[in-house]
This record gives C-alpha cells, structure tokens and sequence, in this order.
C-alpha cells in the first residue's frame, strides 16, 4: 500500500488454493472432511525457534517439513527439518538495503521468488534456483508512482504481482518463465480504481490464485472493500463488492484464500491496535462474483488465511491476535490459539505454517 501505511508496518504458495486444497468429492470428501476436522480440534501451533527478531510476513509452505518465510531487514530463512534449523538464506543486497521482503512463493526446498515491497525501486522481485545460496533480482520498478503488495503463482512458470493504482488502476505484472523476467500486462481490462483504493503488504495474500487461470486480488482504503477476479490471467478483471467494512486507510480485505475457483474466504478488519472489525470475514461460493458476510466473524482483524487440504469446509485465519478456525467453509469461526501471527499457508501434505512479529514461526501440530 501506500508509503503511509507501510510506515506503520503493513505490506501463498503456488497455484496455492487448488494445488492445497483439491476438491476430492469424487474420492470422498465427507470422511477428508471428519478426518480434518478432527485433526484440528485437537491441533496447537508450535513455535519454531529461528534465531530472528525480524517480522516475517512473507511465507510459502512446501511441506511439513520444508518452508521458507521473508521478512524485514531484507531477510529470508529456509528450514528442511521441519523448523528445528533454519537456515539464513537473505539475498546479500536485499539486507544491505535493509529491504521488506513482504511475499514469498516456493515452488520446492531449492526455487523460490521473493518480493520486496515499496514506491519506485524499492519494489523489487528476487528469484533463487539453489535453496538462497545466491539470488539473482529480476525485477526493479522504475516508476515512482507504482507500489507492489503481492504475488501469485498459478504453476512452476507462469505468475502475477500486483501494484497499487497507477493513472487509476491497478497494475499487474507477468511472468511465463518462473519469475525469470516480467511484463507489463495492458491495463485497459482492470476497473478504475476507487479514491483511495489499494492492495494490503500485510501477509502476502492480497493476491492468490486457484488452478491455471483463476487469480483474485483483494483491496481496501477505498469507500467500500472490493475484490476482483480474472478468468484469463490477469488480463481482464472483474469487481465485486465486500461485506468487509473499508471506507479508511486502515480498513478493507487484508487476504484471500481460494479452495478452488468457486469457494473463497475474505479476511480483513481495521488494522490498527484496539479499532474493532466487527465484520473482518467473508465468504464467496460463486467464484468471488458476490460475497456474504459470515454469520459468526472472527473477533478481530485478520491478516492471513489458508484453507486446510483435503476438507471441504476447514480453514486458519490469524492476526496479531490470535488463530481462528472454520469447519463451515467461513461462515463461523471459533478460536484456536491467542498468539500473535500476520501470515498462515498449508502444504498438499497437510503441513500448516504461520509466521509473524519478533521472528515468530510455528508449525500446527496435534497436541
């Protein structure tokens, strides 16, 4: 978002939502579903010591036992053992600036490309083939008014990021080679941008995708919350309404997360201490083309949700806070757990993540 939000400290995996959560009705959903469920209620986040003070609000779950998170100070660690090491791979010239490092998406334990956000060159896509041993930048904004929040990946190739409104729209960045170069995608398919209206840095999730074309990018700031969705890679958008309260800076949809192209949730709130966000979630069944507010919200803003693999109706949402879970599909949501996290992402294996302030990471565990 704009550089007044980031001062106050605001900013998923590939093909993050169907990748993780394939539709199995055909192979059985309703027993997924109770095993699900059932793993859940009896599971706590356990946190993973990484040796870090930073806040990591960029993160990408590969497995239960391998996942990568990025962060301020320009910082970015890698564990392969489930969170017992965790290994600094920071690019060298993203500390050196002292860069936010806001998204991240792993495609395995060696690929991974990270963004930076920020106005003008401060917004910068890295991308590693060798676990971060070395990074190589392959994108620089070289326009002032631009701001990137978030990326996508739909597969192993072909991505997105997103930049808050230039000349009244929103800006989207292609890639076709994994993150290798990028292009300017024409901007006459996006919608006027409202007065005000931006993306969220907040937890890397103000752009997700579902399968190979679907992609939705989540806004607040302006008079009302919307989301807009794309069919065809971000060439031609449509918007739609949120029941999330905007009409501030502060306020709007922080995060989407997509199970496949029709069922999404929508997380957000006012994100300053002590405002409530009487209405911080949403749900969508059609594809994000109407949203519903959900019957029984979260307490209070939330940053970051992930649905959990294989159930039908399961899913995290966190904020600085606490955890919440739904068994419903979004439309109730109960408490998990009270500690404070801005990001959440699950792995096809079932392996759930979540990270935040003062180098805080945790792995969902059963008790």
């Amino acid at each position: 978002m704009c550089a007044a939000v980031l001062a106050v400290g605001l900013s998923a995996a590939p093909a993050q939502a169907s990748a993780l959560a394939p539709d199995r009705a055909a192979a059985g959903a309703e027993p997924a579903e109770a095993e699900a469920n059932a793993e859940l209620h009896g599971a706590r986040w356990a946190l993973k010591d990484t040796g870090k003070e930073v806040r990591f609000r960029g993160l990408s779950a590969v497995s239960r036992t391998t996942a990568w998170v990025a962060g301020s100070k320009g910082t970015v660690l890698r564990t392969v053992d489930g969170g017992r090491t965790w290994g600094d791979v920071s690019p060298p010239g993203a500390v050196a600036e002292g860069l936010e490092l806001r998204d991240i998406e792993a495609f395995d334990a060696r690929r991974a490309v990270a963004l930076s956000i920020g106005e003008g060159g401060a917004s910068r896509v890295l991308r590693t083939e060798d676990g971060g041993a070395t990074w190589t930048e392959t994108f620089r904004n070289p326009d002032p008014r631009a701001f990137y929040d978030c990326l996508t990946f739909f597969d192993s190739r072909h991505g997105l990021a997103m930049s808050d409104p230039v000349d009244g729209r929103l800006r989207i960045l292609s890639t076709d080679d994994g993150g290798r170069s990028w292009r300017l995608l024409p901007g006459e398919g996006m919608p006027a941008a409202l007065p005000g209206e931006a993306g969220f840095a907040a937890s890397g999730q103000c752009l997700v995708s579902a399968g190979p074309r679907d992609v939705w990018l989540a806004t607040g700031g302006g008079a009302t919350a919307r989301v807009l969705h794309s069919a065809d890679r971000g060439l031609t958008w449509r918007a739609a309404e949120s029941t999330v309260p905007a009409g501030d800076p502060a306020r709007g949809v922080f995060a989407l997360a997509f199970r496949d192209r029709t069922r999404g949730l929508a997380v957000g709130g006012d994100y300053r201490a002590g405002q409530a966000s009487p209405q911080a979630a949403a749900v969508s069944s059609d594809g994000g083309r109407t949203w519903r507010q959900a019957a029984a919200p979260p307490p209070a803003y939330r940053s970051g949700a992930a649905w959990y693999p294989y159930s039908g109706g399961t899913a995290l949402a966190v904020g600085p806070t606490g955890t919440d879970v739904t068994v419903d599909g979004g439309h109730s949501w109960r408490p998990l757990d009270a500690g404070s996290f801005d990001t959440v992402d699950c792995a096809a294996d079932t392996g759930c993540w979540a990270s935040g302030e003062k180098g805080r990471v945790a792995r969902l565990e059963r008790r």
